[in-house]
């Protein structure tokens, strides 16, 4: 049996296993001998201002003067609440939770996920390896037997490694994948997670809508909540809303161009040695690799589709670079910009030849 089932079939036959909610074992902050935190990324984790209403950074009228997203405002007054009942219980779970927030964000990062995504297992277990919820769902990342057998995970009479943290992080962040290829929409992706990728699913037929503010009436009220849960757990960690607080359709508005830059694998240590500088122009992803004297694998990690955002409409990109590399690159730039037209022109040329030499093979050109 393969590793992963294709998740579409899980949509039609709708399976009946979702991920539960947040019960959890009452017991103190978990051991983490059973974990892999080496070389993890160290995560500042920032609070919001419990007393700083949500509304009053996220108005109507522009007021808001951050670089953040603004928070829909049909989750103002829920994610007010939930973040002044529960800052200081998740503040408490803060001072020992960053191991386990060190690991996840690697593996995260190695999966191509915004790390922020770790803030479901808050919601979901608290953290505990030990949670248990009442309808069977096991471990930090609280998954049901079938979803995480299907996930790869061992689950028998000798082992259940839903509650190994890393172990369970890695399926977690596989199942999220997944739902994020059906959906495209991290709203919708935490909304399956809960519910099942098939209630989603019945939610978007009933509703006649994929945006969650539009369809969450259709959801269960465990699940609709839980979503907005996650969002405040998001705004009492980083102080803000992110890529994972919106809909693909605010998603789009707020990030336009620059999604790529989510998708940057690379480290803490990484991103604290480089700059980004906007560039625009016909530049060549190798040709910028062969004279900054820089692996293209490397520089892909840095910028992700850089070939691709260049080559459509945009044609411009926020590039990332180790300082250095920065330096190099600026010091010939105009030589890089000349060698990479250089280099379309003459894979324009080819495609043109080889074109030509087909058609008159098959008689079209005589």
């Amino acid at each position: 049996m393969k590793k992963f089932l294709m998740l579409g079939a899980i949509l039609v036959v709708s399976l009946g296993f979702s991920v539960a909610q947040e019960t959890t074992n009452p017991t103190s902050g978990p051991a983490i001998a059973d974990t892999t935190i080496e070389n993890a990324a160290d995560n500042t984790l920032k609070a919001a201002t419990p007393t700083q209403k949500i509304s009053d950074l996220f108005e109507e009228d522009g007021t808001n003067t951050s670089n953040a997203p603004r928070l829909n405002p049909r989750a103002v007054n829920f994610v007010e609440d939930y973040i002044e009942k529960h800052t200081k219980s998740l503040q408490d779970l803060k001072s020992w939770a960053r191991p386990y927030f060190n690991m996840m964000d690697g593996v995260f990062r190695k999966h191509g996920l915004p790390r922020e995504l770790k803030y479901l297992a808050v919601i979901e277990s608290k953290l505990k390896s030990g949670a248990v919820s009442h309808m069977g769902a096991v471990g930090p990342w609280q998954f049901m037997k079938p979803t995480a057998i299907t996930m790869g995970l061992k689950v028998n009479s000798k082992v259940d490694e839903r509650k190994n943290y890393l172990k369970s992080t890695n399926a977690a962040a596989l199942y999220l994948k997944d739902l994020y290829k059906i959906y495209g929409d991290w709203l919708l992706v935490i909304a399956a997670y809960n519910a099942g990728p098939g209630n989603v699913q019945k939610a978007i037929a009933r509703s006649g809508s994929r945006n969650f503010w539009d369809l969450q009436y259709y959801l269960p009220a465990e699940t609709r909540n839980h979503v907005k849960k996650f969002i405040g757990t998001h705004y009492i960690f980083e102080g803000q809303g992110g890529l994972t607080t919106l809909t693909k359709a605010e998603t789009k508005a707020h990030y336009g161009p620059h999604l790529y830059a989510f998708h940057r694998k690379i480290t803490k240590e990484e991103e604290d040695g480089s700059k980004s500088q906007h560039v625009s122009g016909k530049y060549q992803s190798a040709v910028i690799a062969k004279h900054i004297v820089m692996d293209l694998g490397d520089f892909n990690r840095f910028n992700p589709d850089f070939d691709k955002v260049m080559s459509s409409t945009t044609n411009s990109y926020e590039m990332k670079l180790p300082l250095e590399k920065m330096e190099m690159f600026n010091a010939s730039k105009y030589n890089i910009l000349q060698e990479s037209v250089q280099v379309l022109l003459s894979s324009a040329a080819v495609m043109n030849d080889g074109s030509a030499t087909n058609r008159k093979q098959t008689g079209i050109l005589k």
